[in-house]
């Protein structure tokens, strides 16, 4: 395998993409006018989002091939790897990529809500696939940014730039929405084999030998990223992939309190909780009384 290229900060991406920097902080590369480049693995000091065409390679939606044909983002976080091995071959990149390091959003309202955009944690295969009116709406936003990477810069370039962003953003939130809406047969597959796993994980014993089932490993389950199985959840129950997981486990427990004469420990165990008083607190939390409260209230 070959070592990993740190690309710790823009300038040093563009310098091996052969491209000048324009700010430090932010960069904007449109690939049809670099030369043609070697692969290489990186891991990002920014945040990236790469526009792709899909000549670009075949990509999948779990075990599933992407059937959109106008092109896909994906996101990178700083401290993330993306890219492909070096085969010693040279390419022509296609497609264009948008950085920014995470010193621009110090102190702006963006640098505020970043977290809140999760698909920069989805893996390659969850990547957006944009429709031919949703990739105008993005190229528009990208030439905003181009626009003020071009101006002098004043006092208005950093709020103009980071709002641009935001904006960028935004409109990428509102088109997973609608690729979650999109995908609703996948979508409907992915909860059933979700719930089938937790009642096999339940019921099985598993939760007895090694605790509680945790939100990573049940994407791992289903071959999804943790944020992009727990967004696609609430976008169709409403509820957190983590709420699932502990409303299941109560309604096991509401079935074995009024219906076996298992004691709390024992059903706490036995659902993964290390220590009764955890399963008891959040009993209480989520069904409004204690379990020995509710076995009375039910026998």
């Amino acid at each position: 395998m070959s070592e990993l290229f740190k690309a710790d900060n823009i300038n040093l991406y563009n310098e091996w993409a052969g491209v000048e920097t324009q700010n430090p902080l932010v960069g904007f590369i449109d690939f049809s006018t670099v030369k043609p480049l070697r692969h290489a693995r990186k891991v990002y000091g920014f945040y990236a989002v790469f526009l792709k065409d899909q000549k670009c390679g075949e990509l999948r939606y779990g075990r599933r091939y992407y059937d959109y044909q106008n092109g896909t983002l994906i996101f990178i976080a700083p401290g993330q790897v993306f890219g492909a091995e070096d085969d010693g071959a040279e390419f022509q990149p296609d497609g264009y990529l948008l950085m920014f390091h995470p010193d621009l959003l110090r102190n702006t309202p963006l640098g505020r809500t970043m977290r809140e955009y999760s698909f920069f944690s989805y893996e390659t295969n969850e990547a957006l696939h944009l429709s031919a009116e949703e990739r105008q709406i993005i190229m528009d936003c990208f030439r905003k940014i181009q626009y003020e990477l071009n101006h002098p810069v004043d006092r208005h370039s950093k709020n103009l730039i980071t709002d641009s962003i935001k904006t960028f953003l935004d409109y990428c939130t509102r088109f997973y929405d609608r690729q979650f809406i999109t995908r609703d047969n996948q979508n409907r597959d992915i909860l059933a084999r979700f719930e089938s796993l937790l009642d096999d994980y339940f019921l099985g014993g598993t939760a007895k030998q090694i605790g509680l089932p945790t939100v990573q490993y049940c994407a791992d389950k289903l071959c999804l990223s943790p944020n992009y199985f727990s967004d696609l959840l609430k976008k169709e129950t409403g509820a957190t992939a983590l709420r699932f997981i502990h409303d299941k486990a109560m309604e096991i427990a509401k079935t074995e309190l009024a219906s076996t004469d298992c004691t709390v420990n024992e059903i706490a165990y036995n659902l993964g909780f290390q220590y009764p008083q955890h399963f008891t607190r959040l009993f209480k939390k989520e069904v409004g009384c204690t379990p020995n409260e509710y076995r009375m209230q039910v026998s």
